[in-house]
């Protein structure tokens, strides 16, 4: 186990926030509130603190980095991330209790968009926005991030990538995983500066353009008004709900735009997939609630908008969906727990992997009607190896039982079985709202201390796709063989 490499990058992480932080930092000074201006300072030595202790201590003299040190990297690196950015709400006083601030944050890095927050509109600007930039940070991931600035490239990085990453499968669009973390990111500056352009286009104020596309970009769904996205106009929604469609498709389909291989994207099984899901969710609720919204336009504009953020978990809202019939609640339910492609900034359990297991359920019907016959599962015209297949279920079963004990865990609380059944889900798949008490017009305040920081870690499971964090804590990892 190299220790010291694993606390090294750490620490260069710890340095990144503190150079990030300089944003809401310079926008408290700009909105002249100095006491805020004056928590992100705090913060920021704080964080430049404990990167020079990390400096002090922890030279390492073989920068090689395995699976093990890169799990452990990325579970430190978002559990450390999360509690020096929640510094600045305690100390401001925006947010002033640990644990609400504590879930607030993780909820902004994760990219989930669930919050305790009653009133947003009375916090600081300079607040609402490390709180909405948190969501653009994570969405890609930190150590993603550190990847693409970082000056040196260290051997075998590609375990960090595949560690933070989501999706069954992580590799390499570049040879080296430092170039291929400057091209996924190098698209989603472009893409979310397109998100801010047509806001703009759109009259939507500077500020609330920047804080939405941080948003849509990430996936997370924090807003800047309580009523969500819904006072703003029909062009913003349409904006917004086609950005966060687009956030959920596999970023390397991107690349392979610009490349110009076409063919090869209109190959992609996992895109057609999640194409298909999105157009059937949206015509099947656009009618539920035809007689709802009154007229086509406004229950499709409705669904569309809904449909494209519940399946990317990106959590914005333009209606209080707890209102519609249960078919209409039951598939965005369904949308909760698919979640949108691999290497998207979306959560939930991914097409890809709903794809494989279909195959692989289709297999096994056939292995019973024709056993001689060999059958093999294929995607985008590859034959799949029995090994991914192999950790897709693997994975499905730990996914569930994570859930259930998760559930189990809050089970005390005194709502409705509707509430904290949606409450994991949501958190677990990082979407933000959900049903009854947690739904789009609601919050998580209302739950107690333990309950938030069960749901934070349940968070940070989702987010990093289980293992890392996980493993982090196993004494079986940290025993030398």
């Amino acid at each position: 186990m190299n220790i010291k490499m694993i606390f090294s990058t750490v620490g260069k992480v710890v340095l990144i926030e503190a150079v990030l932080l300089l944003l809401p930092f310079i926008t408290a000074c700009v909105y002249t509130e100095w006491w805020v201006a004056v928590s992100f300072a705090i913060t920021i030595g704080i964080a430049l603190s404990v990167y020079g202790l990390s400096k002090l201590f922890f030279r390492p003299k073989n920068t090689v980095i395995y699976s093990k040190e890169g799990l452990i990297i990325v579970a430190f690196a978002w559990l450390i991330v999360s509690c020096i950015g929640c510094l600045p709400f305690i100390i401001s006083g925006d947010i002033p209790y640990f644990f609400d601030a504590y879930f607030e944050t993780v909820s902004g890095f994760t990219t989930t968009g669930s919050s305790i927050l009653s009133d947003v509109e009375s916090m600081s600007r300079g607040c609402l926005l490390w709180r909405s930039f948190t969501h653009w940070i994570g969405g890609m991931g930190v150590l993603v991030f550190v990847m693409a600035v970082t000056g040196k490239n260290t051997d075998r990085s590609i375990h960090i990538l595949r560690a933070e990453m989501p999706g069954p499968t992580v590799d390499k669009i570049v040879p080296r995983a430092k170039d291929t973390a400057k091209i996924l990111y190098l698209i989603y500056i472009v893409m979310t500066l397109a998100v801010v352009v047509l806001l703009l286009c759109g009259g939507m104020p500077l500020f609330d353009s920047l804080l939405h596309a941080f948003g849509t970009a990430g996936t997370g769904g924090f807003g800047v008004k309580n009523d969500g996205i819904a006072g703003y106009n029909a062009y913003c929604q349409w904006v917004i709900a086609i950005f966060m469609f687009l956030f959920g498709v596999n970023f390397n389909l991107y690349y392979l735009i610009l490349i110009g291989k076409i063919k090869n994207v209109l190959k992609s099984g996992e895109l057609w997939a999640y194409v298909t899901i999105v157009f059937l969710s949206v015509a099947f609720i656009t009618g539920n609630t035809l007689a709802i919204c009154g007229n086509f336009a406004d229950a499709l504009r409705a669904s569309a908008f809904q449909v494209s953020s519940i399946i990317s978990t990106t959590g914005f809202s333009t209606v209080n969906f707890n209102e519609w019939p249960t078919l209409s609640k039951s598939i965005l339910l369904i949308l909760m727990l698919i979640g949108g492609c691999a290497g998207s900034t979306a959560g939930g359990f991914k097409v890809s992997r709903v794809v494989l297991l279909s195959k692989s359920i289709k297999r096994e019907f056939k292995k019973v009607l024709h056993p001689r016959n060999e059958s093999v599962v294929k995607s985008n015209g590859k034959r799949v190896e029995e090994k991914t297949i192999s950790g897709v279920f693997s994975y499905l079963s730990i996914y569930v039982t994570c859930m259930i004990v998760i559930f189990l865990l809050i089970s005390f609380e005194p709502f409705s079985l509707e509430t904290n059944i949606s409450a994991v889900v949501s958190c677990f798949n990082n979407i933000g709202p959900g049903f009854d008490a947690v739904g789009p017009t609601s919050n998580f305040s209302a739950y107690s201390p333990f309950t938030k920081v069960i749901l934070s870690f349940a968070m940070l499971l989702g987010r990093l796709e289980i293992y890392p964090l996980l493993l982090t804590f196993l004494p079986s990892t940290w025993i030398k063989r």
